[in-house]
């Protein structure tokens, strides 16, 4: 098929297959309800993944390598994820019945003040995730612990949810350990500490008020009494050795942290202490799991390999503690894997048809002042989120999209740098079908659309960003001199 017979899709035809998932998305909502979006959306992400293939094909003439191209793009992104979703799996599964998050619990619901439930949970893992850089190994950990302090005194899960990953991406956000802050700062071309300077006049007051908002809503938090409390802390120590030895497993797993080990091993290597926290630290938790008086060396491994591949949970007694002790393994996170590679070819699609650049384009040509061109980088930020279900994939086609446009206009990089962290990164875990809200949404138990409205700093930091950009706060012009001609 020779070059001239093709079509460049326009904005009209690009906005088609965004038109259907946006379509199929309402009418879950509408007749099934948001808990049923995570469940379903990878039918709709596939059937608008069709459409968009059928008019690549059918009217664009789009050649197959063209979709090929796209669809490599989408998955060098998305696929490596993969892994580290199955041993966050196998985190949570070791670290549960090894006793490490039942001890958390135990001494959080000693040590913590239940009316600052919120705002301390926020501002621990703001911590752990600036130390760690990594936002998903703050909540796969730490985060874990804190829903189940936070159900045992009766706050909401969304609530507890949204205080965990405000925190945790708060911290990522400003780490100069976190890829992502690496990715945004040099997909612009500016220096990293630079960025992570001029990232602070936006971040630091959307987390002032989402530790306000967290600080308020537990005053307003009607807290169960202080002899459930006690009587869960009871149970718990029937059912785990609750022992400060359990705190080595996490303590290991921050140093190798520290030590910038590849996340993927780092978690590999943290589930095994998990196992072997099993083993030494909880006999009669492993004596229930394998149900037979005399186990044998074939018997443990078929344990071992039953809880990092399946669902396992204890009989306590206690409805509530059970469902918090349940762990769901590798085949808990298959869903969540279904969904991101729907969306994985639902962002191949768009990129290879050519259809994503349209939008794109058709959003940036008209720009000239610093408060749309900023405005339309949030915007951007939040569509490509939604089309590629990646953040990382979403920060680089930012960056090659607005850097020629913000130099052209005289508005420093850094403002693109900061615009893009701003929007980009930190609204990922609030799309249902992203890597990231699916995710979080899979490690807490809380979906998506119902976290939400509670992540507050998600939320306020694109607006600030906006805010600011529209008053001129730290906006400054400049202006590109031409090179010198040799002479």
């Amino acid at each position: 098929m020779n070059n001239t017979s093709r079509r460049q899709p326009s904005l009209l035809i690009s906005l088609i297959p965004l038109g259907v998932l946006i379509a199929g998305l309402i009418s879950i909502v509408v007749i099934l309800g948001a808990d049923a979006v995570q469940s379903i959306s990878h039918g709709v992400l596939l059937a608008a993944s069709a459409v968009c293939f059928a008019i690549a094909f059918f009217y664009c003439r789009r050649p197959m390598r063209a979709m090929v191209t796209g669809m490599r793009k989408s998955a060098a992104q998305i696929l490596p994820t993969l892994p580290i979703l199955l041993m966050i799996a196998t985190v949570a599964a070791t670290w549960m019945l090894s006793g490490v998050v039942p001890t958390l619990i135990s001494y959080g619901l000693q040590i913590l003040e239940p009316q600052a439930f919120l705002i301390t949970t926020c501002a621990t893992c703001a911590v752990i995730s600036v130390l760690s850089g990594s936002s998903w190994t703050t909540i796969a950990t730490i985060g874990v612990a804190f829903m189940g302090i936070g159900t045992v005194w009766g706050y909401s899960p969304a609530w507890t949810a949204g205080a965990i990953i405000s925190g945790a991406y708060f911290g990522d956000k400003v780490s100069p350990l976190s890829d992502t802050t690496v990715l945004a700062s040099s997909a612009c071309g500016v220096n990293l500490f630079t960025h992570i300077r001029y990232l602070m006049w936006t971040s630091v007051p959307a987390m002032l008020v989402a530790l306000s908002v967290f600080g308020i809503a537990g005053l307003f938090t009607d807290i169960n009494n202080g002899a459930q409390s006690n009587a869960m802390m009871q149970q718990l120590s029937q059912v785990f050795n609750l022992t400060p030895w359990c705190l080595v497993i996490p303590a290991a797993t921050v140093v190798l942290i520290v030590m910038r080990l590849n996340t993927v091993l780092t978690l590999a290597l943290s589930t095994l202490m998990g196992i072997v926290g099993i083993f030494i630290l909880q006999p009669s938790v492993l004596a229930s799991l394998e149900a037979t008086a005399n186990p044998t060396l074939p018997t443990h491994i078929a344990t071992v390999a039953k809880l990092l591949l399946t669902e396992t949970s204890l009989s306590t007694g206690n409805e509530l503690l059970d469902s918090l002790v349940s762990t769901g393994g590798m085949k808990g996170m298959l869903p969540t894997i279904y969904l991101i590679l729907s969306a994985m070819i639902f962002g191949g699609a768009l990129m290879g048809s050519g259809m994503l650049s349209t939008i794109t384009h058709s959003v940036t040509r008209r720009l000239r002042k610093s408060s749309s061109t900023v405005m339309s980088t949030v915007g951007t930020g939040l569509m490509l989120n939604a089309c590629t279900g990646d953040q990382y994939l979403s920060i680089i086609l930012n960056g090659n999209l607005y850097r020629n446009l913000y130099r052209r206009n005289g508005l420093e990089a850094r403002l693109l740098s900061r615009s893009i962290e701003d929007s980009t990164s930190v609204t990922s875990v609030l799309i249902p079908w992203n890597s990231c809200g699916l995710t979080q949404s899979a490690v807490l138990g809380v979906a998506t659309l119902h976290y939400l409205p509670y992540c507050i700093f998600n939320i306020a930091s694109p607006l600030f960003t906006v805010l600011f950009a529209w008053i001129g706060f730290r906006i400054r012009s400049v202006t590109h001199r031409p090179a010198a001609v040799a002479r």
